[in-house]
């Protein structure tokens, strides 16, 4: 039972939710390159690799967020704050994750190695400390979340061309309104850590309004892969068939006095879009 409750311990370290959902934009972008021709073996390696590398990167998030987390609803039960794991074993457990991580990563290409690195050092060191005195903390961290699919993309053919570019840039527009939603539903618990996330600094009304501009921009770039000759007709429907979804649902956020409710409806159409999008990259390739 101790053995159990151990594992289960390291596990919550690395945030499963968020390597789930890397995972699936992982793979959005490896389909994409492969184009019907997938190797296995590099699958596993870029999926395995990249994976270890992310979950090193939410140990170390754990680490320097325990503070903050000890007075949060949401995360005040997590192993660094009950002391379930030391400070000492949390590190030296990212330290092996980011190595290994590195390690069966290398066996891709170099490229592939160096935007996962980039990612790696934007979350840990510029997102994690960065949120605690800027609102602009949700921009940084949204650049090293748009990194997963562009290694997945840049382990098949090992190089940045306008394919990358793409993927890149719908996923930072993507997180935007995904994380300002979840910023609104969890207003209580930023202001109890201190934590000047958008809707605390700003108002509701303001951040109600970029989520808008985002989910505007994302109507406009996520067609960009059927453009530019990378996705088929059937991506490009679905993409403008969800971006519409999401863009009204947005819209009607302006007329919607329960802004908890209304937030989570959004956060949850958000997993829906990038999840059907990405395995629309797998299947509707050119």
């Amino acid at each position: 039972m101790a053995y159990s409750f151990t594992v289960r311990s390291y596990s919550l370290l690395t945030k499963p939710g968020i390597l789930l959902g890397n995972a699936i934009t992982i793979l959005g972008g490896f389909f994409l390159a492969s184009r019907g021709t997938l190797d296995l073996s590099l699958l596993l390696t870029t999926v395995i690799g990249l994976s270890l590398i992310i979950a090193s990167s939410c140990v170390f998030n754990n680490a320097i967020d325990r503070h903050a987390d000890s007075k949060m609803e949401r995360t005040k039960h997590r192993p660094l704050v009950t002391g379930s794991i030391s400070l000492y074993k949390a590190i030296l457990f990212a330290v092996v994750l980011v190595m290994l991580g590195i390690w069966i990563l290398s066996y891709t290409n170099t490229l592939a190695v160096a935007i996962a690195l980039f990612g790696f050092f934007v979350y840990v060191l510029l997102y994690s400390f960065s949120k605690y005195y800027s609102i602009h903390g949700t921009l940084i961290g949204s650049l090293a979340g748009a990194v997963p699919p562009v290694v997945g993309y840049c382990a098949v053919n090992g190089r940045l061309d306008v394919g990358a570019w793409i993927l890149f840039v719908i996923l930072v527009i993507w997180q935007m309104p995904h994380f300002y939603a979840i910023a609104i539903f969890r207003q209580n618990d930023y202001a109890k850590a201190s934590i000047p996330v958008l809707p605390i600094v700003k108002g509701i009304h303001t951040t109600k309004v970029h989520m808008l501009v985002y989910t505007i921009a994302f109507l406009v770039v996520a067609p960009l892969l059927t453009i530019f000759g990378y996705t088929g007709i059937g991506y490009l429907i679905l993409s403008i068939l969800l971006s519409f979804r999401w863009l009204y649902l947005a819209i009607q956020g302006f007329r919607i006095e329960d802004n908890v409710k209304w937030a989570r409806k959004m956060f949850g159409c958000s997993l829906l879009v990038i999840t059907l999008l990405s395995i629309a990259m797998m299947v509707d390739y050119r």
